[in-house]
């Protein structure tokens, strides 16, 4: 079973970079036709999804974020991570590491979600 968990700062002031790391147990970031997202919840909004980086290393970017978001990957430790910077209030969401198998968009496993607040 795999299990993912996000973690990282609940409260980022505008202008600065949200950071967060997905940890995940129950099978590698690496297994072949595995692919790995960041997708968020703002209030009253449906998901959005900002980017994923596949079980090779490659990365992709939603485009209307791309200028701000860079992920990354740490495959000892089994982890990815989100970079979003220049956050504005209008990146207060809950932010989901999930994983997709067999195509990127084939989502299987989901983190709990954690909140983010942008507030000064």
């Amino acid at each position: 079973q795999v299990q993912l968990q996000e973690s990282g700062p609940g409260l980022v002031k505008p202008s600065q970079t949200l950071s967060l790391t997905c940890s995940g147990s129950g099978g590698s970031i690496t297994t072949s036709y595995t692919y790995w997202s960041w997708i968020r919840q703002s209030p009253g909004k449906g998901l959005e999804w900002l980017g994923a980086i596949s079980y090779e290393g490659r990365i992709v970017y939603s485009p209307s974020l791309k200028s701000r978001t860079s992920i990354s990957w740490d495959t000892s430790k089994n982890q990815f991570s989100l970079q979003l910077s220049s956050v504005t209030p209008e990146d207060t969401a809950v932010y989901y590491c999930v994983r997709a198998s067999s195509t990127w968009w084939e989502y299987d496993y989901w983190g709990q979600g954690t909140q983010v607040t942008v507030s000064s």
